[in-house]
């Protein structure tokens, strides 16, 4: 025999699965760029979402450089190593003393005075696979047993909140757009977005909104969930509305269960998003001088940072770039990479001839944007990405050292922050002579990650989970006052 417990818990299984399908095709908006495998968690207590004293940092910037940028060929260059380890780019100096930066990085190297280089971070992933990127976007190492494909990942229900959704749950919503902002780097398109990139164990609707754009169109960034489809009007989406609320007359009957107004709050922030002219507003590139966009560099990467600032002027407090790779062009020049940082083959020519001067010109445009602003200071910026790339040089599968890649090196890699009430200037922490493992002040994500949340006044990061039990949201690393 069933119990009533028992018949209850399915009807909620049910009732989430049933309820999910009507909203999608009731309002066309999809869950806000979330795959539809994601399983609904509870969202943080009112009290636990207020509590956190004002930080520096209003709003941070996350640049992620998609494909494991090569450290050593960049930040943390070893001039005096072997030539197998050292390559073929010569270190310049900076504004900062002390502070070297790659050869091809000249309009960042201008701005080296405001940036914390931080040399010695160890994200050390048992595959030293793309599997990296869980541990830097969420500040938690990926357990193995969770891997059932290697160098493969999924989001998996209680994973670990990514950064971003964090900073949702905790601060309140100072705009009409929501709290966290990605820009999801998916080549393979929705199917392709990986863990680490969503709100896990937090639940779906601190997930951020993901966008998508195209190289081909940098000036067009897009969420698919707030498209109104067929020459939609707003009149006939307050249609859609009504239909919405027709055909969910079994909600009404459970409005008591905790996943039922997750729902309902997530289906009143799709209507508010399609239906606002902020968000409009906010995604309209051409509004800026094309003077300003042409120093950005018209390119899906470079209109994507010219977008995180128009952001952050929206109050969103925080806003993710993921490196979006340029496949034909890369393809020209013979990148053993699809385009992004992952230079297995022909390393030096990708960073030289592509990957660094689109990375220089936006970087730094972005950085003087923010100081003639005003808006540097209450902005922390941070790049970062999955791995770095091993010293010697040689991949077998790009033909070994006359192949001239890096292959996957996920023991040591260079983050770099700014702004915030971050300390530039400055190198934090060292890595060998080879620049293959931290040597001094070692540093993990799970320290970025709380840096991150110091910064922007979270220091409060406990958390309900799913059966009321309280849990803490990010309990290794340490933030690094030592920055600020």
């Amino acid at each position: 025999m069933v119990s009533h417990e028992s018949r209850d818990a399915r009807r909620r299984d049910l009732f989430s699965l049933s309820s999910r399908r009507r909203f999608l095709a009731a309002s066309g908006t999809g869950l806000l760029g979330m795959p539809g495998n994601f399983a609904v968690q509870p969202a943080l207590s009112a009290e636990t979402e207020s509590s956190g004293a004002p930080g520096t940092a209003k709003a941070t910037i996350m640049i992620v450089l998609a494909g494991g940028a090569s450290h050593i060929d960049t930040w943390d260059m070893k001039p005096k190593a072997p030539a197998e380890i050292r390559g073929e780019f010569q270190p310049i100096e900076t504004s900062a003393p002390g502070v070297r930066l790659c050869e091809h990085l000249p309009m960042t190297a201008r701005h080296a005075h405001r940036l914390a280089v931080v040399n010695s971070v160890d994200g050390t992933d048992p595959t030293n696979s793309h599997l990296g990127y869980y541990y830097h976007l969420t500040g938690h190492k990926l357990d193995p047993r969770t891997i059932i494909v290697p160098a493969e990942r999924r989001q998996q229900r209680d994973d670990w909140p990514f950064i971003g959704s964090v900073v949702s749950a905790k601060l309140p919503q100072r705009g009409a757009l929501p709290n966290a902002i990605s820009y999801p780097w998916s080549p393979d398109g929705p199917a392709d977005l990986r863990a680490g990139q969503f709100a896990g164990r937090l639940g779906i609707e601190h997930d951020p909104l993901c966008l998508l754009g195209k190289v081909e169109e940098p000036l067009k960034f897009q969420a698919p969930s707030l498209v109104l489809k067929g020459g939609q009007s707003a009149r006939s989406l307050l249609h859609r509305r009504s239909l919405l609320a027709e055909l969910d007359q079994s909600r009404r009957e459970l409005e008591q269960h905790r996943e039922t107004r997750i729902w309902q709050r997530h289906q009143d922030r799709a209507f508010s998003l399609l239906s606002s002219a902020a968000t409009t507003s906010a995604f309209d590139l051409t509004r800026e001088p094309e003077e300003l966009r042409e120093r950005y560099g018209q390119t899906i990467n470079g209109m994507g940072l010219l977008l995180a600032r128009r952001l952050v002027e929206a109050k969103v407090p925080f806003v993710t770039l993921y490196w979006m790779p340029d496949r034909a062009r890369a393809k020209k020049l013979k990148c053993a990479s699809a385009g992004g940082w992952d230079t297995h083959g022909n390393n030096f020519q990708c960073l030289r001839e592509m990957l660094l001067p689109e990375f220089d010109r936006c970087f730094s445009a972005l950085l003087e944007d923010l100081v003639d602003r005003g808006l540097l200071d209450s902005t922390l910026v941070l790049v970062t990405s999955e791995m770095g790339r091993k010293p010697k040089i040689g991949d077998p599968r790009s033909g070994g050292f006359s192949g001239a890649g890096r292959d996957h090196w996920t023991y040591c890699l260079t983050d770099l922050l700014a702004g915030g009430g971050i300390q530039g200037g400055q190198t934090y922490g060292t890595s060998d002579k080879h620049g293959g493992y931290p040597a001094d002040r070692r540093v993990t994500p799970s320290d970025i990650a709380r840096t991150v949340y110091h910064t922007m006044g979270i220091h409060d990061l406990s958390a309900i989970d799913s059966q009321d039990r309280p849990y803490n949201l990010q309990e290794d690393g340490r933030p690094l006052l030592e920055l600020l």
